[in-house]
């Protein structure tokens, strides 16, 4: 039977040991064996197994399945064991020959025959040999031809024999027939037994046993029945062998099935996708994955008997997994993908449990089955998503939409004191020019520390968030004085103006604050924040880096600022805006040499605008582009109706310079008005060399290849150093009016800055040109320092295209006209005042006065030059000089300047000793 069970198993496919199933029903109540006691179990198992390995092979498919010592094999590879051909009990042949020979001698009273006794041993050491064969080929697995032809020698002489001795004899020994045929179907149903499921050699050995009684008997007879019996066999071994086959078929392809989904699961148990776990009926584990056990930290018998619950652990914020699982296990229903934190020594892990009560043939409830996978990597994705959609991920601050929903929360609070926050919203000065200098790196880093920064000072009074870019907000929750706001925006700005180190490199910016409160400025989000955006605004317009409050003018400031935007778009349009031109003259001949071109708006309800109010617009919205080449344009076009030697000068803002297109715009203007190139001056700020990169430098390379003129405008004014003119290729530098004004006062040291200039001028080749100059002193001045070209109203205001031409028609020389000196600011004003000279006092009225002088009223036909000693009060009396008189005014210059404080009370400087405190007081 061993043989039959083992040739049963090879037709059906026996295929290599499939892994154990991940659940089975046999194991519901039963603690599964310790590893332990697993592996002394293991090594008991194989110190009693037999050596035989067809008895090895007896084992049954669940002994098989459990076995864990062969490894895994992919159900669509499943092969069949080799079809061995000697059985490995085929020893027990003989034993018919043995036993049956010497009871039929007793019985019969018949001895044997000398060749019957000899087949006979024939017979035994054939059968015992062919069993030491087997055992060898199933050992050493041999498939040699040789060995092959041995094998079929064993199966065929031990049969072949005993046929021999029953047949030699029952018809030379005087052996009965019955007993004769006794012994042969005994040899016969050991053979078949043992040959079961071996067709070929059950068929091959029928007729080796057969086959003797017929060459004994030697009749034709007896051929022609063997050759029958034969050919019978044949048939029914042939329809044997087709059924053996389909049954193999069959069976290999439920092994198969089988297999196939027990490594499935195996597989993915292994792998780590998922696991699978199993409860008794209180609840406790039977079975659970090995993955499972290795990922707690525990041993298997600290897991196995112990709660489901206890391998998940969840805080006390967030029991709602718990209670599902605990209710779920409890009601005995089913449950699905329920997250749960797992319980383990190491990193934070998440699990998604699912399971189902299970019940035997009875309906009786037995425990629960399930499975799990991993959630650890998709909650980490999922905290990692929404940790971006609500936190900046370069600072870690909160985003735009975080705080969007803070300022919500707050303004919408049932209670209307817990409405009552602060927004402040910051704008860092001078940041773009770290990313443009130092490069975009530099940038995130100057980032990240203005952050740390801003979250010191901020510290726990509000929620610090970035916007975007370098723009940050923070809200102040509840009711804050406006003393504290302005302390904690004082604050922000002192720290984010600190010098930061930026990859060794020392980095100074700044920033400004916006600051609107709620709910005195807005009952909604969006109003909070456009009104901080307008405070914001108006502390840049201020002078940067500094904070302002929100007030109701900042609104009204901000729609004229939008009205004035669209009316100049629809200028620009139109065609409402204008050059006007004012001459530059060569300073040793008053001649014209060129015009600057001014922009000009007549607004049509307003008036003329200066320049100052809508340029900043137009540079805010990118609209400088578009009337920069307008103006060049037009200047062009006029300047081809001047003569040859009259140059233009064409202001170009930084903006304008950044441009790559602006070459091919300055090309075009040219080439349209056909005006030579070193007609045409642009004057540039020193605010393009903020952005000193080579894009500087490659346009001043293609601006000086059209040939037109640069001239530095505001020289002096800017951020920059000397440096950029060592290589910028300026022909001109202007020196700007803040130099020019004050320069004649006494004590003033511009002269000395204006002399510089024009040296370092000179040695560089560059012309110069004073802009500002109103008074005749101012001109004398900048004349007697060295300034080449000079601009001004001593000269004249600046005019339009038609009254350029119409000048340069009538004369290109120009003689200043205006005041011989500057005035100081003079202050309106009524005041009595008490005038000594000679011993004789005089009352008078002061009508205006400034630094240098004054205005006065009640004396009459003073001549011009006299002195007089002024007393402005019992202690301020100061030496005067009448300068003109008419009537009975007249004005005098004090001896030396006054100053003036808060309240535009004059401060006495000098004090004439002829004019004694006590007249004064007497007369005043």
């Amino acid at each position: 039977m061993g043989d039959r069970q083992n040739q049963s198993r090879t037709a059906a496919g026996n295929t290599a040991e499939p892994s154990r199933a991940p659940v089975k029903p046999a194991q519901f109540g039963a603690r599964k064996a310790a590893p332990a006691e697993g592996a002394k179990a293991a090594q008991k198992s194989s110190a009693k197994a037999p050596t035989n390995p067809d008895s090895a092979d007896r084992r049954t498919g669940a002994q098989r399945r459990s076995s864990g010592n062969r490894p895994p094999q992919s159900p669509d590879r499943v092969q069949t064991n080799r079809n061995y051909l000697i059985p490995t009990d085929w020893k027990w042949v003989a034993a018919p020959v043995i036993v049956g020979s010497p009871l039929a001698s007793v019985l019969t009273v018949a001895m044997p025959h000398w060749s019957i006794i000899l087949a006979t041993i024939v017979t035994i050491a054939a059968a015992f040999c062919g069993n030491h064969l087997a055992i060898r080929e199933r050992e050493h697995d041999f498939n040699s031809q040789a060995f092959t032809a041995a094998a079929w020698a064993t199966i065929l002489f031990p049969l072949a024999a005993s046929g021999f001795v029953f047949g030699f004899w029952a018809i030379y020994g005087n052996l009965a027939w019955p007993w004769a045929l006794a012994g042969l179907v005994s040899v016969n149903a050991l053979a078949a037994t043992l040959l079961s499921g071996r067709v070929i050699q059950h068929f091959v050995g029928q007729l080796s046993s057969w086959a003797p009684i017929a060459i004994v008997d030697g009749r034709p007879a007896a051929f022609l029945a063997f050759a029958f019996a034969t050919g019978i066999a044949a048939i029914v071994g042939r329809h044997q062998a087709n059924i053996n086959r389909l049954r193999a078929e069959r069976s290999q392809a439920k092994e198969r099935e089988r297999n196939r989904a027990e490594d499935i699961l195996r597989d993915y148990e292994e792998t780590g996708q998922g696991w699978f776990w199993e409860t008794d009926r209180r609840g406790l584990i039977s079975y659970i994955s090995p993955s499972i056990i290795a990922t707690t930290g525990k041993a298997e018998e600290d897991i196995l008997g112990r709660p489901f619950t206890e391998l998940f652990d969840l805080d006390d914020g967030d029991k709602e997994g718990e209670r599902t699982l605990a209710f779920h296990m409890s009601a005995r229903s089913s449950f699905r993908e329920l997250g749960v934190k797992a319980k383990v020594t190491k990193d934070e892990r998440w699990w998604s449990v699912s399971g189902r009560p299970a019940y035997d043939g009875f309906q009786n409830f037995v425990g629960f089955r399930g499975s799990g996978t991993d959630l650890t990597e998709k909650k980490r994705s999922a905290e990692n998503v929404n940790r971006l959609a609500q936190f900046d991920s370069l600072t870690g601050l909160a985003n735009r939409f975080q705080m969007q929903e803070t300022l919500d929360k707050i303004l919408k609070s049932r209670q209307e004191r817990e409405r009552e926050c602060s927004v402040f919203l910051l704008d860092l000065d001078r940041f773009k020019n770290v990313n443009d200098t130092l490069g975009h790196p530099a940038g995130d880093a100057l980032l990240k520390q203005v952050s740390e920064r801003l979250q010191a000072a901020v510290k726990q009074k509000g929620r610090v968030g970035r916007l975007g870019g370098d723009e940050f907000e923070v809200i102040i929750p509840g009711r804050t004085s406006l003393e504290m706001l302005a302390h904690l925006a004082h604050e922000i700005i002192h720290s984010l103006s600190q010098p930061y180190s930026i990859d060794g490199q020392r980095v100074v910016i700044g920033a400004s604050v916006g600051v609107s409160r709620a709910p005195e400025d807005g009952s909604t989000s969006e109003d909070i924040i456009r009104n901080a955006d307008l405070a914001l605004y108006a502390a840049k317009d201020g002078g940067r880096g500094r904070y302002h409050f929100y007030s109701n003018d900042l609104h009204s400031a901000a729609e004229e600022r939008s009205a004035l935007e669209e009316d100049l778009r629809d200028a620009i349009a139109n065609g409402g805006l204008e050059l006007h031109y004012q001459p530059v003259v060569d300073s040793g001949n008053d001649t014209i040499t060129g015009f600057e071109a001014l922009l000009r708006w007549n607004h049509p309800s307003k008036g003329w605008l200066s320049p100052a109010k809508f340029v900043p617009i137009a540079e805010d919205t990118g609209l400088v582009n578009t009337i920069g080449e307008w103006a060049i344009r037009m200047a062009c076009d006029d300047m081809a109706q001047w003569p040859s030697n009259i140059r233009c000068a064409v202001n170009v803002s930084p903006i304008q310079f950044a441009n790559p297109q602006l070459p091919a715009v300055i090309a075009n203007a040219l080439a349209r008005s056909g005006v030579h190139p070193s007609r045409l001056e642009l004057e540039i700020t020193e605010s393009v060399f903020l952005n000193d990169d080579e894009g500087t430098d490659t346009m001043f390379a293609a601006l000086k290849a059209i040939g037109v003129r640069l001239a530095l405008d505001d020289f002096g004014t800017g951020y920059s150093s000397l440096g950029y003119l060592k290589k910028a290729p300026f022909d001109k530098i202007k020196i700007d009016q803040s130099f020019v004004r004050g320069a004649t006062e006494i004590g003033s040291r511009n002269g000395a800055i204006i002399s510089s200039i024009t040296r370092l001028a000179k040695d560089l080749n560059m012309d110069t040109t004073a802009e500002g100059v109103e008074t005749l002193d101012e001109l004398d001045l900048v004349r007697a320092l060295g300034c080449s070209h000079v601009q001004g109203y001593i000269y004249a205001k600046a005019m339009n295209g038609e009254d350029a031409k119409q000048q340069l028609s009538d004369s290109v020389v120009l003689m200043p006209k205006g005041p011989r000196s500057a005035r100081g600011h003079r202050h309106t004003m009524l005041r009595k005042v008490v005038l000594e000279n000679d011993g004789q006092f005089y009352n008078a009225t002061i009508r205006n006065m400034s630094t240098t002088g004054a205005l006065v009223e009640g004396l009459w036909n003073v001549p011009a030059g006299t002195r007089f000693n002024l007393a402005l009060s019992e202690t301020q009396i100061v030496a005067v000089t009448t300068v003109w008189s008419e009537s009975e005014r007249m004005g005098v210059t004090f001896a030396l300047p006054i100053h003036f404080d808060g309240n535009d009370m004059a401060i006495k400087t000098a004090a004439s000793p002829a004019f004694p405190a006590e007249q004064a007081r007497k007369r005043a």
